[in-house]
């Protein structure tokens, strides 16, 4: 009986198209021009002959397949046909490896001639692209033989790890079952734990694959000392304090990963890697090490918005991240809207304001943030001037749980249709639980993210109390291979309970709807009670709902259907009595940033004069 070692490769990454439209210095669409600027370039066809191959694994073949994926593509001199060839050879066997396929023979020909064969500087006619031939003896599927585990590995079960005898031998299986005893005996406080030994052995009698693994947990031990490097202006202290690797706790590397996470969420830095020690120190503990390396501080940008309803918006900000070497952030920034939508500049929506947020204040897990802010809106239920100061401490309970508490004051001088003009003072503490288990913030393909918040007020200049309580919901679900589907529902409610009538509420605080951030298809604020002379008045309660299907066409396009649907009435609680339904279809271009939006909405229950349809432009999913 023959045996013959065999080695394990891990499968290739398949080629992405190139692009030619660039933004930002990524290309979006069209073919890229640069490709063919290559020294000495030399064109080939490929011929891949697959008739012996079953479907799956043909494509697993054609998609590892350098040659393939690059034909339209020149290489550079004869010799470049050659190295891609060879290179292509690996790829096709460790692909084969990976299907348990240890016998199969790949062959591959350069103008009729094997590859081996070739000299070691070939010279090819550039009359005509040169032929490469694939051709692919794929062998027998091999099965699990013998499985035998060493050292601290020998009280796991193998068939926990997918090892069992007549399984699967895939390559990657093999590969993920050592990585993953490894991964678990860290996950029990063992920081030294490595693989000692992987050895696969194929007999091609048998068609069986034996495996032995050793893994060597090593001693459990807790976290030791934390050093810090590569900081420049970051204060190292704050570093360590806000990573929140505490001495003594248990190793654990989740808790490394949440400090890395932790420590990039604050943009100060380019890069953050842990690293651990490869030997325990006197005491028995583990040291760490958290390398940095720090961005750029300041940062100024733009941004721009479009609907057909309100218009173009602009806005800009500077700021400022590390203002005292504690990743303590400053932010400046104004804004100007429904540019287009009216013709007069005293009519136009401004908004300016600057924001401090202060990192690990009070608690290694507390932001501090306060913030100035100055508006003056006009949309059409009212127009509006206001000044308001905040601050507050939001609090991490855990990775998904955070609550916030603060105070507000807020002076606003507004008119409206329904009431006349008005000036309030209004003193306000904010409240707010959030739970977010969304495994993507910008596009999210599982989770939910819930909110509940609070904001008891004192109008002091007329003396009314009153106090506005809102919730809300999403959830998403992908579905099918990579998630090429993905459901996406929101539900929003809000209630102003108190004060007499609701004109001794400011305007801005009163309930509306519509427009591109909660029923599309209606102008912004359009949803509304409205008086006997058709004026809005604005709500004390409301409801709104969204349904999308995020399709995704290509990597980067995307097709969302959408139904969007709000109430606002003038009691405490809704009623339904008005309910406004609006729907339509949006297009979305994925970016690294966030997917870029594109939606048109129609109302399915029109207002009076009211709007007909609208087209929303922007940066990220609706919810």
């Amino acid at each position: 009986m023959a045996a013959v070692a065999a080695a394990l490769a891990l499968g290739p990454v398949c080629a992405q198209n190139a692009f030619a439209f660039k933004l930002f210095g990524m290309r979006l669409w069209g073919e890229d021009e640069t490709a063919d600027q290559v020294s000495d370039p030399v064109h080939y066809t490929v011929d891949f002959k697959a008739d012996n191959l079953d479907k799956d694994l043909k494509d697993a073949l054609s998609e590892s397949s350098m040659l393939v994926s690059d034909e339209k593509k020149p290489v550079s001199g004869d010799l470049g046909v050659v190295v891609k060839a060879r290179d292509d050879r690996d790829r096709l066997i460790a692909t084969l490896y990976e299907k348990a396929r240890y016998g199969g023979v790949v062959t591959i020909t350069v103008n009729g001639t094997p590859l081996d064969a070739l000299p070691p500087t070939p010279t090819f006619s550039r009359a005509k692209p040169v032929a490469v031939t694939i051709s692919v003896d794929p062998g027998p599927v091999f099965k699990l033989g013998r499985i035998n585990l060493l050292g601290d590995a020998a009280r796991l079960d193998p068939a926990n790890y997918g090892l069992v005898r007549g399984g699967d031998a895939g390559s990657l299986t093999i590969l993920k079952a050592g990585d993953k005893m490894v991964a678990d005996f860290k996950n029990e406080g063992h920081p030294l734990a490595k693989l000692d030994k992987r050895d696969v052995v194929a007999d091609h009698a048998s068609n069986t694959v034996d495996v032995s693994l050793q893994v060597e947990s090593g001693p459990v031990a807790p976290f030791g000392n934390v050093g810090v490097t590569g900081q420049k202006s970051v204060d190292p202290d704050f570093i360590k304090r806000y990573a929140r690797i505490n001495e003594g706790k248990p190793y654990s590397p989740d808790e490394l990963k949440k400090a890395s996470d932790r420590l990039r969420k604050l943009g100060v830095f380019s890069s953050v890697t842990i690293r651990e020690a490869n030997k325990l120190a006197p005491d028995g503990s583990i040291p760490t090490t958290i390398e940095v390396s720090e961005g750029k501080q300041r940062f100024f940008g733009a941004g721009a918005q479009y609907s057909t309803i309100d218009g173009f918006g602009l806005s800009g900000y500077w700021g400022h991240r590390n203002l005292t070497g504690r990743a303590d952030s400053l932010r400046i920034e104004g804004s100007v809207s429904r540019i287009g939508e009216t013709t007069d500049v005293g009519k136009l929506d401004y908004t300016a304001g600057i924001t401090y947020v202060r990192p690990a204040t009070f608690y290694p897990s507390a932001t501090f943030t306060a913030a100035l802010k100055m508006q003056s809106l006009h949309p059409d239920a009212y127009d509006a001037d206001t000044v308001t100061a905040s601050g507050g401490l939001a609090y991490e309970i855990n990775d998904q749980d955070t609550v916030s508490a603060g105070g507000e004051v807020s002076y606003e001088r507004d008119t409206t249709d329904a009431f006349g003009k008005h000036n309030y003072l209004t003193i306000a503490i904010p409240l707010e639980y959030v739970r977010d288990t969304r495994d993507n913030k910008l596009d999210p393909t599982e989770g939910y993210r819930a909110s509940i918040s609070a904001k008891p007020s004192y109008e002091a200049m007329g003396g009314s109390i009153f106090s506005s309580f809102e919730g809300s919901i999403s959830g998403y679900k992908g579905v099918g291979a990579n998630n090429n589907v993905v459901f996406a529902g929101k539900l929003s409610a809000g209630t102003l309970l108190g004060a007499n009538s609701i004109d001794d509420i400011p305007a801005t605080r009163r309930f509306y709807a519509g427009g591109g951030g909660s029923v599309r298809g209606y102008s912004y604020q359009e949803i509304s009670p409205y008086n006997s002379n058709g004026d809005e008045t604005g709500g004390r309660s409301y409801v709104t709902a969204s349904f999308e299907a995020r399709v995704k066409i290509t990597d980067t396009i995307g097709v969302v259907p959408f139904v969007d649907m709000g109430s606002v009435t003038d009691t405490a609680f809704p009623d339904f009595s008005d309910l406004r339904i609006g729907a339509g279809v949006g297009l979305r271009y994925a970016t690294p940033f966030g997917p870029i939006r594109l939606d048109v909405a129609v109302p399915l229950k029109k207002y009076d004069n009211g709007t007909s349809y609208g087209i929303y432009a922007g940066i990220g999913q609706a919810f």
